[in-house]
């Protein structure tokens, strides 16, 4: 990554409140880096320009800081994490994070391990598995203060998938695009899934004209033991 965009990514993160150091940078650098390198021996992402991996993945990553709810030490999970966004750039933020990374792609874990190596990340779990299964397991289920996602899928599937990892007075933070209208149409999901919306943070993407949210979602009580539902259902009859 080239000094113009590692210059970029600290004005960035100063725009979003968010104050990156020289050690930071070093890990981004070796992000971009192996990311790339990855990249050309399998599909990771399709964004692969500096600039483009600056603002549309390390940006969008920790701008979700913006919520308000991550101080430094939480354990979060990051549902259907892919190349490791949002999770890993937030563990490069905040060091201590209790990180648990979950992606159903065996090709994607193994990068995410290596990864996790190069980069010498501590408290990182990478699972490879799916959300429905992994919310019913005794180890996973309500054991984290938050869950996050990235993942392109309407809001009550969503729900459904990240609400069951979360510990009563916990929270789901759903990073959705400019537009948040079906947040009116998971009344019966917040309902089901013992949950309710306490905040919507609109974020513009420095650098770019990318309007995006931040749907914050606090979990209120435990969660009926028949959710989530098996793949199918929730994909076929969400909430």
């Amino acid at each position: 990554m080239s000094e113009k965009m590692m210059k970029m990514l600290v004005e960035g993160g100063r725009i979003l409140g968010i104050s990156l150091e020289m050690f930071h940078m070093e890990h981004f650098q070796r992000y971009y880096s192996v990311l790339m390198e990855w990249n050309r021996k399998m599909n990771l992402t399709a964004i692969t320009e500096e600039e483009e991996v600056v603002v549309k993945h390390f940006l969008d990553s920790i701008s979700v800081l913006k919520s308000d709810k991550i101080k430094g030490d939480e354990k979060i999970i990051d549902i259907g994490t892919g190349a490791g966004f949002p999770g890993i750039p937030l563990k490069i933020v905040f060091p201590n994070l209790k990180l648990t990374l979950l992606e159903a792609s065996k090709k994607k874990v193994n990068f995410l391990s290596y990864l996790s190596h190069v980069l010498s990340l501590t408290d990182v779990e990478i699972i490879h598995g799916r959300a429905e299964e992994l919310g019913h397991a005794e180890k996973y289920r309500e054991k984290f203060e938050i869950a996050i996602a990235r993942a392109v899928a309407p809001l009550n599937v969503l729900l459904e998938y990240a609400i069951p990892f979360v510990e009563p007075d916990g929270y789901f933070i759903a990073m959705k695009g400019r537009e948040i209208g079906e947040v009116k149409e998971c009344k019966r999901a917040f309902e089901e899934l013992k949950c309710a919306v306490e905040n919507i943070v609109e974020v513009r993407l420095p650098f770019s004209d990318i309007l995006h949210h931040l749907i914050v979602i606090k979990k209120k009580e435990h969660l009926p033991l028949k959710y989530p539902r098996k793949e199918k259902l929730i994909r076929n009859k969400p909430l």
